[in-house]
């Protein structure tokens, strides 16, 4: 695919049964201000729209200063919740909307926390979720990436 074919992509090929279908997808960056992220110079957008989903990349606790959130998976896990909400509220979305959540933990044994948290942001109709364990960066417990649904 050439960089300037990226407004259209094919779905089904030519021929297939008699049936062609094309949908052009609308790409938009999305900049999350400084001060909900801190300070870090990571090279990826918080958010990207592509269409009707919302692609949150994954967020880690860090708070507004830069610095890893002080204190075990709970508060961890609630840091990164809000700064998911925060990538979330730029395309004019909420938790409500995200249809779908990968997470990784550091520690499988943390799970049990972690979950009493992430229900306090979905307590109803949660969207699909994949959990993992997975090696982090240093001081960090927990990784959280989304996705939402929000017809533009």
């Amino acid at each position: 695919m050439l960089l300037s074919d990226i407004g259209s992509r094919r779905i089904a090929p030519t021929g297939v049964d008699g049936y062609e279908r094309s949908r052009s997808i609308a790409k938009r960056r999305l900049t999350l201000p400084k001060q909900c992220f801190g300070k870090s110079h990571v090279p990826l957008s918080p958010a990207v729209r592509a269409g009707d989903f919302v692609y949150v990349s994954g967020q880690v606790p860090v708070g507004s200063d830069g610095l890893v959130v002080k204190g075990g998976i709970a508060e961890q896990t609630e840091q990164v919740l809000q700064n998911v909400k925060a990538a979330l509220a730029l395309a004019g979305c909420t938790m409500d909307d995200v249809v779908k959540t990968t997470v990784w933990l550091e520690d499988a044994r943390d799970f049990g926390i972690f979950n009493t948290v992430y229900a306090k942001h979905f307590p109803k109709d949660p969207p699909a979720r994949t959990t993992v364990e997975s090696r982090l960066m240093i001081d960090i417990k927990i990784e959280v990436e989304a996705v939402a649904y929000r017809p533009v």
